[in-house]
């Protein structure tokens, strides 16, 4: 997708070249995996901003503020680095049990790896990051299991795609994933965010169709 679109009452998602931006009137709870403002925390702005290749940890990393800056983005903010097409980010959402989510995800497949099999290696940007934000006053628990979750979804997901490594093996991600689960502290509770959990179902639901499409894509583009 490209240009402006509402996520969910409250939040809106912007795709271009330069960044795919989550902005919400009010804060979010965050959990997120981000390479600024990572971790549990509070969020107006999710930022997945488009670097190079070949740039180095710290200069990504400052790259961050000066965008927020820029686009004059609501604090506080976390932010993530790719050198996936953010204009080609794709979006899907689900809803049920009273919940709604929706997910966008940039997808690069060029360094593929397998957890566990896969040595330590240098840092590199070519990732599949994925943004959750659900309606719901999710308890922090329930958004940690909500990460492992949508991790669980991306595994699932590059398998039924036959992605695999340079070895040949299946590939469960890329060097530098990253993920982000938020959510707007409105309506119906969470405790849990598992698979079979009301939370779970609708993230696992938007993850694994914005991701699938991802996949796809970079696939068909790199026969």
């Amino acid at each position: 997708m490209s240009g402006r679109a509402r996520g969910i009452d409250g939040v809106e998602v912007t795709v271009d070249r330069e960044a795919v931006v989550v902005t919400a009137r009010a804060p979010l709870t965050v959990v997120s995996s981000a390479l600024v403002g990572g971790g549990l925390g509070r969020a107006r702005a999710i930022v997945n901003l488009h670097v190079r290749k070949d740039v180095a940890p710290a200069e990504a990393a400052a790259l961050l503020p000066g965008f927020v800056a820029r686009r004059g983005l609501p604090g506080p903010w976390v932010g993530l680095l790719t050198s996936a097409w953010t204009e080609k980010a794709e979006l899907a959402r689900a809803s049920g049990e009273g919940l709604e989510a929706f997910a966008v995800v940039t997808v690069g497949l060029g360094n593929r790896v397998a957890a566990g099999a896969t040595p330590a290696a240098a840092w590199a940007p070519s990732t599949i990051n994925t943004i959750v934000v659900v309606d719901a006053a999710a308890e922090p628990a329930a958004l940690v299991n909500a990460v492992i979750t949508a991790t669980e979804v991306k595994g699932l997901v590059l398998h039924a795609a036959g992605v695999r490594c340079a070895d040949g093996g299946p590939a469960s991600g890329t060097s530098t994933d990253a993920v982000v689960v938020a959510a707007t502290g409105r309506g119906a509770g969470a405790r849990f965010g598992g698979p079979v959990s009301a939370l779970g179902w609708v993230v696992a639901r938007a993850t694994r169709e914005a991701l699938a499409a991802g996949v796809r894509r970079w696939l068909e583009a790199h026969p």
